[in-house]
């Protein structure tokens, strides 16, 4: 799969340079690319990122809380992979463009493009050693041992 090229414009308002945007209070979202620590942007497979208000949820199997501090978001693994992790959001047309660090320090470029069948049911379940978050069409299920993504 090929990544998108950035482009500099966004939706209007959208100051490229600003600081980072908070994540959409509800959003399916497949990654479309990844540079780890300044390297190629690739994917190496499929991830979708589920947003229902401040819980998400990341099939690549951790899922928790995030909070925006007016520039970054974190993400605060509650189920799952352990540790949190800090992203600057920016808009690039209708893609999601995110630099953040990585619990171990590494950094990350990250390409999110928003999935068809978002509109519908919404909301965010947990109990012990689990978390499931749905939007629309779209569910992804975390627990201790991986991350599943279903459309239904």
């Amino acid at each position: 799969m090929t990544a998108p090229e950035p482009r500099r414009t966004g939706p209007a308002g959208h100051v490229p340079d600003g600081p980072g945007v908070p994540v959409p209070e509800r959003g399916a979202w497949l990654r479309r690319g990844i540079s780890r620590d300044g390297g190629p942007l690739i994917e190496d497979r499929e991830v979708v990122w589920l947003q229902a208000g401040s819980f998400y949820a990341d099939s690549r199997g951790f899922a928790g809380t995030t909070s925006f501090d007016g520039s970054r978001t974190r993400f605060h693994h509650l189920t799952g992979e352990p540790g949190e992790d800090t992203g600057t959001f920016r808009w690039d047309g209708t893609h999601l463009v995110e630099r953040g660090t990585n619990p171990d320090g590494s950094t990350f470029l990250e390409i999110w493009t928003p999935l068809p069948g978002a509109d519908g049911a919404c909301g965010s379940w947990s109990g012990p050693d689990h978390h499931v978050v749905r939007v629309g069409h779209h569910v992804v299920h975390v627990d201790s041992h991986a991350g599943t993504y279903w459309r239904l």
